[in-house]
């Protein structure tokens, strides 16, 4: 188990806790990392962390997970101690600001590692061209969830690098590794309840001879899915089959305007189709809503789904799926799991003016997807075959839910997808010792994008504290720990020294009457910038002045 396969998870509860709010991001950084505490193969797990508090929590979730694995945190201002760990995870792909903190202890003081999930908003566009600005390596790795997320990225850095070309000349550097792992799913978990899904059917009333069609999914026409045309192609499916087709539709809406369009119209639309809505309660009722149907729809048309990780769970539980030709759902779905049907998108040019109004602030995120759904198609008498087919088919059902659990199984479950995350750690951690390091020192509080404050307005004030200053004791009105604690800094939860240690200092120098930073750092065992920051503060307040 050597360290070049194992990763820093750089843990803040933000990236991977659904408590936080449940989002797409949040839950799949819960599922990674409980894959990763169940199925890698290291002897240590390592986190980086603001602070002590997500360290605990990151102590306390290897505690009930990690296999008896012993858990060591380091703190991101120190991160040259993950060694001999080799590798930083970072869950999303915008991690140029923790290329800049690497600087500090040089280029190939570790490899980054970052993971795609939504590619399509601004924050993640941008994101990009910021990591091509920085000291980004080819011992970096963002993973794509997809091939034809693969595909998108690398054409947005295609069109960075011919800009920076053209803007400044020369040869670009090296982008990172940008390798297709998908995003992975605990197979087990979806196991299917037959119990809780007779239930279910009896709840909504959905007999024993009728089929059950299934969507998991944020129900949000303009961030998911837009509903009509899906309804439109239902009842066409309906029409003639001798047998009752039921949708049932699982997710919370995000908005009345969400709601009114996929209750109210529906049935206007589909009036044969019986409509029933399950809020997301917890993973005990989502599992009941897969054991219950038949089969699983994904009908997607928005730019806003990358992967679509509910068509894997949706396999795992045995259920053939239905689903639109869009994106990582391609690598997901093949003909034995199920059916893709045909879409059609718009030319650049058609919504070039959309991207523009987006980018430049006139338009909502929300107004952004919403426009470019509009323009894309989904095959409507294509999805109507593959639903009437699947309907009446009970033999074609069968076979593709037992292809399908055996798919997910094989290539989506975490004790499949974490071999293949540790393998890009080795593999970046080989890039990196092979490199030569960078030619450049690495010079800390001289970043471009994070000078220290000092260096940044060393024009304001009259003077910077000379090196090797004489400070004289001068005496207060209060005790020096009472000064603090009437000013309360820790109100902030940041200090810029511990109370105690300033008045060590300070003792320090009562003692002496006058003395250097560096006198006093071989007093306290502190070190010289430290005594310097004490002694900063203790002029502040008039307890120590600067000698002739």
């Amino acid at each position: 188990m050597t360290p070049a396969r194992n990763a820093a998870i750089w843990y803040a509860p933000d990236g991977f806790d659904p408590g936080k709010g449940v989002n797409g991001r949040r839950m799949a950084g819960e599922s990674l990392l409980r894959g990763w505490f169940r199925h890698a193969e290291v002897s240590e797990w390592v986190a980086l962390t603001h602070g002590p508090s997500d360290g605990a929590a990151f102590t306390a979730l290897a505690a009930d997970l990690g296999r008896g694995i012993a858990a060591r945190t380091v703190r991101l201002d120190g991160a040259k101690g993950i060694a001999p760990v080799g590798t930083v995870f970072f869950s999303g792909p915008n991690f140029a600001g923790e290329t800049w903190r690497r600087e500090n202890f040089g280029a190939t003081a570790y490899s980054i590692c970052g993971v795609t999930h939504t590619i399509s908003t601004k924050a993640v566009m941008e994101g990009a061209w910021h990591l091509r600005a920085s000291p980004q390596t080819e011992w970096d790795a963002v993973i794509c969830t997809s091939q034809a997320v693969r595909a998108a990225v690398g054409m947005q850095m295609d069109l960075i690098d011919d800009f920076l070309a053209r803007r400044f000349g020369g040869v670009v550097p090296p982008r990172p590794q940008l390798p297709v792992i998908p995003l992975g799913v605990d197979c087990d978990e979806f196991r299917r309840d037959p119990a809780a899904g007779a239930a279910l059917r009896e709840e909504l009333g959905i007999a024993e001879w009728d089929v059950a069609a299934l969507i998991v999914a944020r129900l949000s026409p303009h961030e998911k899915f837009d509903p009509l045309p899906v309804y439109v192609a239902l009842q066409r499916a309906q029409e003639g089959a001798g047998r009752r087709l039921h949708l049932v539709l699982y997710g919370d809406f995000p908005d009345d305007y969400s709601r009114k369009v996929f209750l109210a119209s529906a049935g206007e639309v589909m009036p044969d189709v019986p409509l029933h809505h399950l809020p997301h309660r917890d993973a005990g009722r989502r599992l009941a809503a897969l054991s219950a149907s038949d089969i699983f729809l994904f009908p997607i048309d928005n730019l806003q789904e990358s992967f679509g990780i509910a068509p894997v769970e949706a396999m795992a539980a045995g259920l053939p799926v239905i689903a639109s030709d869009w994106d990582g759902i391609r690598d997901t779905v093949d003909g034995g799991a199920g059916i893709r049907v045909r879409t059609t998108g718009a030319r650049p040019e058609h919504v070039e003016m959309t991207g523009r109004r987006y980018h430049g602030g006139t338009d909502s995120y929300v107004q952004y997807l919403s426009q470019v759904s509009a323009v894309t198609s989904i095959d409507l008498a294509d999805l109507a075959e593959a639903v009437r087919a699947l309907m009446l088919d009970d033999g074609l059902r069968a076979r593709m839910g037992a292809a399908a659990r055996e798919r997910a199984r094989s290539l989506f479950d975490w004790s499949a997808v974490v071999p293949q995350m540790q393998d890009l750690f080795a593999d970046l951690d080989a890039r990196r010792r092979a490199a030569v390091a960078a030619d450049h020192p690495p010079i800390p509080g001289r970043l471009p994008v994070a000078p220290s404050p000092m260096a940044y307005f060393e024009a304001f004030p009259t003077e910077l504290l000379a090196k090797d200053a004489v400070f004289l004791w001068q005496g207060g009105a209060v005790p020096v720990e009472r000064a603090l604690a009437l000013r309360n800094y820790a109100a902030t939860r940041r200090q810029f020294e511990l109370p105690g240690d300033v008045d060590r200092v300070a003792e320090g120098l009562r003692g002496a009457g006058q003395a250097t930073a560096r006198d006093l750092a071989a007093v306290t065992g502190f070190g010289v910038l430290k005594v310097e920051r004490c002694l900063l503060w203790l002029s502040k307040y008039g307890y120590a002045a600067q000698g002739g």
